[in-house]
């Protein structure tokens, strides 16, 4: 029977690379478990059907062993009562049963034959949905832990770029501050070097600091100083 057949790849022991194939791995799981379903409620259907014809094919096997068993009573008790032509009637309808019994016999076994297969097939089916059942809560959490793996590495990212944008800014300072060391040392070069007669030109030069000093020794003779 061909049902279990789109679920081989779900349920084998591949799972991990169906699921790397998934572009959605936990939706297309959650799909799996509902075609599961369905499909598991059909299975279950078919088997009680089938197991309703066992049971059907069986109590045929036994009404007609109970029916054999009546005759070949019927025939004992003809003999006991010296009825030898009655006897053979009922030892005549018993064997039509037996003939009959070894049909039922054999629908009977073919119909225990077919509902044990479609039994196991249904026990499969309900046991590997419960194993995937288990795997999507294990996928689940491993996506969950991806997701913050991937929140953590844009993070890291980020800082990576700030620490990059930092030296970058320590770069264009240091660069600053030798193009200023650079400006004023070249202002000291251009500066005119200090001629000492300039300097005392404007000692030798200042009117009137001869009459001050003049002014001020009368003055002093004056107090007796």
């Amino acid at each position: 029977m061909a049902i279990l057949s789109r679920f081989q790849d779900i349920i084998s022991a591949n799972i991990n690379a169906v699921i790397d194939r998934m572009e959605d791995p936990e939706k297309m799981i959650d799909q799996y478990l509902r075609d599961m379903m369905e499909d598991l409620a059909e299975v279950k259907q078919n088997t009680a059907g089938v197991m309703a014809e066992e049971t059907k094919s069986k109590r045929l096997v036994d009404e007609n062993e109970a029916e054999v068993m009546k005759y070949t009573n019927f025939a004992k008790k003809a003999i006991e009562a010296g009825n030898d032509d009655d006897a053979r009637v009922f030892l005549a309808k018993k064997q039509e049963l037996e003939d009959i019994g070894t049909g039922l016999a054999n629908s009977y076994a073919k119909a225990h034959e077919n509902a044990t297969k479609m039994r196991q097939m249904h026990d499969k089916l309900a046991s590997d949905i419960e194993k995937l059942r288990g795997r999507r809560s294990m996928i689940k959490a491993q996506l969950s832990v991806a997701d913050t793996q991937e929140k953590l590495n844009e993070v890291s990212e980020s800082i990576g770029k700030t620490d990059g944008a930092m030296s970058a800014f320590q770069r264009m300072e240091e660069k600053a501050t030798r193009k200023l060391d650079e400006a004023n040392a070249m202002a000291d070069l251009n500066a005119q070097p200090e001629d000492p007669a300039k300097s005392l030109e404007e000692k030798y030069s200042s009117q009137g600091s001869a009459a001050v000093e003049d002014e001020l020794s009368r003055l002093k003779e004056e107090l007796g100083k």
